[in-house]
């Protein structure tokens, strides 16, 4: 069996021996803080990454501060992971939104059997299954050939393009405070880009941090894409993470083919010629 989307707990213990499990904890304002918490405790067997280091290129004039790897990089990274064709990658967080980073990058580089353990570390934890501190030996490098892209990335001026279009969409998967630029704790200036729908990635998921069901979730997007195509959507949010956290929900909801902006909002606010809007879409 192969997952593309979710995978729970129990189906993560019952099939780990064939998988890769990659720990993708990460703090914004700590970077420190997802290797430490991974030292501290994992899911056995698993290996970390890191956002910035592994998961991002650094930050340069122009760019978001989580600068999307080419294609080859992210297969290279892959691949020295230990990940092979074939082979089921099951990513998590610590609950925060992290995860779908990844996700879609192994998407991208046309990688289909990749999933996200669905309510995180807190759900594995939860369900009983063993934490240890003991250090994964390092894997084989893996045979992993770069395919067809199973997710598609967009630019800032396509982003712009989509958001004056009444035919399309864009959605901002930041919380709604950020959205409307009453507080702005990480980026520089606050507000979003005119035209783009607050959708807050936190609304995909219940209390316990597991994924709405797929009906409610496709109720959900159906209601913001108003008979749009979700081809038609783009997806950002600060730095191109959590945003993934929204394609993820609607592709588990039967929405696949919308992009991703990888710059989001810390890249468009770069230029200063671009616009930016606060409060609320009329």
């Amino acid at each position: 069996m192969t997952w593309t989307t979710l995978i729970s707990a129990d189906e993560l213990a019952e099939h780990i021996d064939r998988c890769l499990v990659v720990d993708c904890r990460h703090d914004l304002t700590d970077p420190a803080a997802g290797r430490r918490q991974h030292d501290e405790g994992h899911i056995p067997g698993a290996i970390f990454v890191s956002m910035d280091r592994d998961l991002a290129l650094p930050k340069g004039p122009g760019t978001g501060r989580h600068p999307m790897p080419s294609r080859e990089q992210v297969r290279e990274r892959l691949a020295a992971a230990g990940l092979s064709d074939g082979t089921q990658l099951v990513v998590h967080d610590g609950g925060n939104g992290m995860a779908g980073r990844l996700w879609w990058m192994a998407k991208w580089i046309g990688h289909d059997a990749v999933a996200v353990l669905d309510g995180g570390l807190g759900a594995w934890r939860k369900a009983g299954y063993p934490i240890t501190a003991d250090a994964t030996p390092a894997r084989a490098p893996g045979t992993l050939a770069l395919r067809a892209p199973l997710a598609t990335m967009v630019d800032a001026e396509e982003t712009g393009r989509a958001a004056a279009d009444a035919s399309r969409r864009v959605f901002d998967a930041r919380p709604p405070e950020r959205y409307r630029g009453e507080v702005e704790p990480i980026d520089p200036v606050a507000g979003h880009i005119p035209g783009s729908l607050s959708r807050p990635w936190v609304q995909n998921v219940r209390e316990d941090g597991r994924f709405k069901p797929a009906p409610v979730l496709r109720a959900e997007f159906d209601a913001l894409l108003g008979g749009r195509a979700p081809q038609s959507v783009v997806n950002s949010c600060g730095s191109g993470v959590s945003a993934c956290m929204n394609l993820l929900a609607m592709t588990h909801a039967g929405l696949p083919g919308a992009a991703l902006y990888a710059g989001s909002w810390s890249e468009w606010i770069t230029d200063p010629a671009r616009p930016v809007r606060t409060g609320a879409e009329p």
